[in-house]
């Protein structure tokens, strides 16, 4: 299968990313629209991490391992969001995040929610672009 094309863009008319995410991505191909994963082991099925980071890390590796299942890559993600229960804990979030997207962010939405599944701090979902 060819790769996905995938373009990040950051305008410089916009303003500067205030975080690992880029303003738009640009993607032909089929998209993967992966559901909100909470941080849940997926041998015991129990919530994983005490802090906002530890279950963050958990989400992002329950999306990579869904995303390989279905023959695509989270690097391919092309939009994610994130829903925090508390937003004061964003900076330790967003560290996370950015080890799992380096460079050619996706773009990326986050927002504090009041709750969350099974008393989750956070959950992630994914749009990914995949080989047509």
């Amino acid at each position: 299968m060819p790769a996905p094309t995938r373009q990040t863009f950051n305008a410089p008319s916009g303003p500067a990313a205030a975080g690992p995410y880029s303003h738009a991505v640009r993607v032909s191909g089929e998209l993967l629209f992966i559901s909100g994963q909470i941080p849940l082991d997926p041998v015991s099925g129990e919530m994983v991490g005490d802090t906002a980071a530890q279950q963050a890390r958990r989400c992002l590796q329950n999306l990579e391992a869904i995303a390989a299942d279905a023959g695509a890559s989270l690097a391919n993600a092309v939009k994610v969001t994130v829903l925090l229960t508390d937003i004061a804990t964003f900076a330790q979030v967003n560290d996370v995040y950015a080890e799992f997207f380096p460079s050619d962010q996706p773009a990326r939405v986050a927002y504090a929610v009041t709750a969350l599944p099974r008393g989750a701090l956070v959950e992630i979902d994914a749009v990914v672009a995949v080989a047509g």
